[in-house]
């Protein structure tokens, strides 16, 4: 055998060697817009660098049904999936099924903000690394404030006389489709977001607060649910009642309403080539009640990535969260996907704010930001959630009074409490 041969010979049993040790990951994504196809692309990048394989498993978009699946996956043991995206509130509930990443992630753990890191600590063990933040704002159309000498709105109260006059107006002039405000109304995790920025924003209260206190039942919290009552089929379609994020953005984008509560992922597409409202909106705080104590009010949310604790290539898992969480790909994900970074000098870099300039924006939104009360309620959040979003849709709907509902809601959360959470 030549020294040629032995050399093709040595090379090719080299490949067959690293691919043999090359490892067949599996992420599951729920995103929403054009997440799936960023996260994509910088799963491409990875699978290069790396030499691994990844593969996408698609989700619903409602996180709902996403958190369902995810527990039912983890308490069978699946080793199928290798690294979740998880809701900021999943943290406490998933913890005991999720590796920990405390070590691993040293070295870069201290560029994120740490408000975040902490939402991602449980029992002192780091269970997800922060993948991007999230709080919604108040996006609205310029060109029809302006046509009509309307500023932003400061209170719920304004902001829905500022959408019926513009909605009659522009019906009168022709545009028939048109309403004042679309918000999510489903009765699922997003109509919880919702509403607790209603009822926090009127002085009302967090549902449960940081002591374990049960506070919904109050009447700034009534006030609250039945000013969104009275929303429904005058400013916002009866048909809002099922809407989650993307049925919102549906109908804001084909130009067919003056507000909209979404969160930041909803900026960029809504510039994109295909939009009706490329360049003739601008986003501002979500408006106040009106009660004592009111005050803009955006629920906190963000997306982590976590390690399954079943997986069977838990090394390359890690190596995999580490590179989608970096500064490189939380950049390329704020700019292409509009998603907030959690690494805290992305605010200030410059291309970041040339070409999202809502992004460095954003740090007012996230001054009024107030999380669900997932730390207080711990592995109970999600009945507890589920208890609060049904007394709310049921309100919206028409099914007894904000106050009646509330006070059923209380005697179920206080019933799901028992001694302690």
């Amino acid at each position: 055998m030549n020294m040629r041969t032995a050399l093709l010979g040595f090379a090719s049993a080299m490949i067959i060697a690293s691919a043999a040790n090359a490892a067949n990951l599996s992420i599951v994504s729920g995103d929403t817009g054009n997440g799936l196809a960023v996260l994509r692309e910088k799963l491409d990048i990875f699978e290069k660098q790396s030499g691994n394989k990844v593969t996408i498993v698609p989700m619903p978009s409602s996180t709902t049904d996403q958190f369902g699946q995810y527990k039912l996956w983890l308490a069978a043991g699946n080793s199928d999936i290798d690294v979740y995206q998880t809701d900021v509130i999943w943290a406490p509930q998933l913890a005991d099924q999720l590796v920990d990443l405390t070590e691993a992630t040293k070295d870069v753990i201290g560029q994120h903000f740490p408000s975040i890191v902490e939402s991602q600590t449980v029992n002192g063990k780091l269970v997800a690394m922060p993948l991007f933040t999230d709080a919604p704002a108040l996006y609205y159309r310029k060109d029809l404030l302006e046509k009509y000498g309307k500023t932003p709105p400061k209170t719920w109260a304004e902001l829905a006389a500022t959408a019926k006059e513009i909605q009659d107006k522009e019906r009168e002039a022709g545009s028939k489709d048109i309403w004042g405000f679309v918000w999510q109304g489903n009765a699922y995790e997003g109509l919880t977001c919702n509403a607790l920025e209603w009822v926090k924003s009127n002085g009302g209260g967090q549902i449960v607060e940081a002591d374990g206190e049960i506070s919904i039942n109050n009447p700034k919290a009534a006030e609250a649910l039945e000013m969104a009552k009275s929303w429904v089929n005058t400013i916002s379609p009866p048909g809002v009642l099922a809407y989650q994020e993307e049925e919102a953005r549906g109908v804001w984008q084909t130009g067919n309403a003056v507000f909209m509560r979404n969160w930041p992922y909803a900026y960029s597409l809504g510039n994109g080539a295909d939009s009706a409202v490329k360049g003739k909106f601008d986003v501002a705080p979500l408006p106040a009640g009106s009660a004592e104590g009111a005050a803009s009010a955006a629920t906190l949310g963000g997306w982590n990535l976590a390690v399954s604790k079943y997986s069977k290539n838990q090394k390359e898992a890690i190596d995999l969260v580490k590179f989608l969480a970096s500064k490189e790909m939380q950049k390329k994900q704020a700019i292409e996907a509009s998603n907030l970074p959690t690494i805290i000098e992305l605010y200030d870099d410059a291309d970041i704010a040339k070409e999202v300039p809502i992004i460095p924006r954003w740090k007012e939104v996230f001054l009024n930001a107030v999380p669900r009360p997932s730390a207080p309620t711990k592995v109970k959040y999600n009945e507890v959630s589920s208890n609060f979003w049904t007394a709310v849709h049921n309100t919206l709907s028409g099914n007894g009074s904000a106050a009646e509902n509330l006070e059923l809601l209380e005697a179920q959360l206080t019933k799901l409490k028992g001694s302690s959470w």
